[in-house]
């Protein structure tokens, strides 16, 4: 049920585009074996729901953040509101570490995120360790592969040069994340 419900949200937010609609397709469809490849991907991780929506949302919005990528962040903004993440969530997503707006389990996956995003990924192993007391080893894994797929996704996206559409615009959006200095 959980899928058919992310799958919904997913459909809905699509909808909500406003712009730029075509600017992924256009690039994938010159090259049809990875528009396939992309598609089996994105739908065998909409049909894995062992872990909580919102913690999924959580994680791909903060690789999307520290990525930059202006399209996930669209697109990711929608999605996690869907999913029942407040606006303060949003809002707060570039300093979750002091924020009230977050669980202990959240702030966790948020770091997880970040752990992950880093080049090279850092500090994973304590992080690993702590989340597996609140997190079964395939919740887990549906969070690793999760994060690397929204790296793979934000990075694509910024190669090609893929362009917010307006989904989040009704709402809130998550802010870009800004490189510390």
């Amino acid at each position: 049920m959980r899928a058919l419900t992310r799958i919904r949200h997913y459909l809905a937010a699509v909808r909500q585009a406003k712009r730029n609609r075509s600017d992924l397709f256009g690039w994938l469809l010159r090259r049809p074996q990875i528009l396939f490849g992309t598609m089996v991907f994105e739908t065998a991780l909409l049909f894995t729901n062992r872990l909580d929506p919102k913690l999924k949302e959580l994680a791909e919005l903060k690789a999307a953040g520290l990525v930059n990528c202006e399209f996930c962040l669209d697109i990711g903004s929608a999605l996690a509101k869907s999913a029942g993440l407040t606006e303060q969530q949003l809002t707060d997503l570039p300093r979750y570490r002091t924020s009230d707006a977050y669980t202990d389990l959240e702030k966790l996956v948020i770091a997880f995120a970040e752990a992950m995003t880093a080049t090279p990924a850092v500090d994973l192993d304590e992080l690993r360790t702590t989340l597996l007391t609140h997190l079964s080893k395939s919740q887990l894994a549906e969070l690793a592969t999760t994060i690397a797929w929204e790296n793979q996704r934000a990075r694509l996206n910024q190669g090609l040069g893929v362009r917010p559409t307006g989904m989040a615009e009704d709402g809130v959006c998550a802010l870009p994340e800004r490189p510390a200095k």
